[in-house]
């Protein structure tokens, strides 16, 4: 009998290694990603100081690490920077929204905004009816609006850095600068990052959670857009103009979408469980406890990661721009607390073993602190980052 365990574990094929996984799609991503920067150094290089590198070589190490973990991430960029390269040449050889009808009605910056909006307020609905149906067919439709709506986003996004050169040359700048753009990175980044959960947990009724505060994100977005005219390009204020804002801003925005799905998951969990107590359907339509206890905390490390490189690059920017690295703003002192609370958590996951219903009620209640950190602060508190407020 030993020797037949023997003989049946050495005929098992040997596992693979990193490099065995990768294929052929994934190389040609990491050639196609490579020749874009080397394109970028080629026509840019020469300009950049220091810092322009360090941005360029952390995009690039970004992009490479996110398409080689989660392979729709690579057609999900190509779909992205195609259609935008593609307004970004027509506006190049003349083309405006006044005479382009693809530029004015889907590519403009704006347009795409707009798109996003309508895409994501679909695939909210399509999910909410999906919870209650468990129609596959619904799901996927939900699924793939989703896909939609953040690849809309983000071609919003990459036109409109464009479109910021076009006015004055001296206005250009990532558009992470006032509610507006950072309410289309938020409505963009959050499914993004819900649809990774989504695919590697097999959990899509979660997108029922997910979903309605990105829905409410994009109502805020159509309100700054309608009643508020955020959507118009202006000059940044001295203390925006540097390269820091290239790398602070969208990894604070990794962090918030990850804790913003964290805290939804939560929700999910404590009702799900509550649900499965009383035997009812919620309970069967929902994944496991152990599932979604795995995706808030998988959740909350990622962005926790993301959040505290932003704090120390944007303390560094603070110093470059106001003298110190750290003065006790509103903004400053919230990112703390939000810190802390997400330290804390993650010291009682990890140390203390802490599992189940008292971590699903830390993340679901985390919610109001990264939401007064992200948005309250910027309405109703004044400080150096006045420049956020409406």
């Amino acid at each position: 009998m030993a020797n037949l365990r023997v003989e049946q574990w050495s005929a098992l094929p040997p596992a693979k290694g990193w490099w065995a996984r990768l294929s052929m799609g994934d190389w040609a991503w990491a050639a196609g990603l490579t020749a874009a920067a080397g394109i970028v150094l080629g026509l840019y290089g020469a300009g950049f100081g220091y810092w322009q590198f360090v941005v360029l070589a952390c995009w690039y190490a970004a992009l490479m690490a996110a398409g080689l973990a989660w392979r729709p991430m690579q057609i999900a960029t190509v779909a992205v920077v195609a259609p935008a390269l593609l307004a970004v040449w027509l506006y190049s050889i003349g083309q405006t929204p006044a005479n382009n009808f693809l530029l004015r009605d889907v590519l403009q910056g704006y347009a795409a905004a707009l798109w996003m909006s309508g895409l994501l307020l679909a695939a909210t609905a399509a999910y909410l009816v999906f919870l209650f149906t468990r129609s596959e067919r619904l799901g996927r439709w939900a699924t793939g609006l989703t896909w939609a709506g953040a690849v809309m986003g983000f071609i919003a996004l990459g036109v409109r850095w464009r479109e910021t050169y076009i006015g004055h040359p001296d206005w250009g700048h990532i558009p992470v600068s006032n509610l507006w753009e950072v309410f289309v990175l938020f409505c963009a980044s959050t499914p993004l990052f819900y649809l990774y959960y989504e695919k590697r947990n097999q959990a899509r009724a979660l997108g029922a959670f997910v979903l309605p505060l990105v829905a409410a994100g994009v109502g805020f977005l159509l309100w700054l857009t309608f009643a508020q005219h955020m959507d118009r390009i202006e000059p940044l204020i001295p203390a925006l103009q540097s390269f820091w804002m290239k790398l602070h801003v969208p990894m604070m925005f990794v962090g918030y979408a990850n804790f913003t799905i964290a805290s939804l998951v939560g929700f999910a969990y404590l009702l799900g469980e509550r649900s499965r107590r009383r035997g009812g359907w919620l309970g069967r339509a929902l994944p496991t406890g152990a599932v979604m206890d795995d995706v808030m905390y998988k959740a909350i490390a990622l962005g926790f990661l993301f959040f505290t490189a932003s704090t120390i690059l944007g303390a560094v920017w603070a110093a470059e721009a106001w003298g110190g690295f750290w003065s006790w703003d509103p903004k400053e002192t919230w990112a703390l607390i939000v810190w802390l609370n997400y330290a804390g958590y993650l010291h009682a996951r990890v140390v203390k073993g802490w599992r189940g219903t008292a971590m699903a009620w830390w993340s679901a209640m985390s919610l109001w602190v990264v939401s007064f950190c992200f948005l309250g602060v910027n309405l109703f508190l004044s400080g150096l980052h006045s420049y956020g407020q409406l």
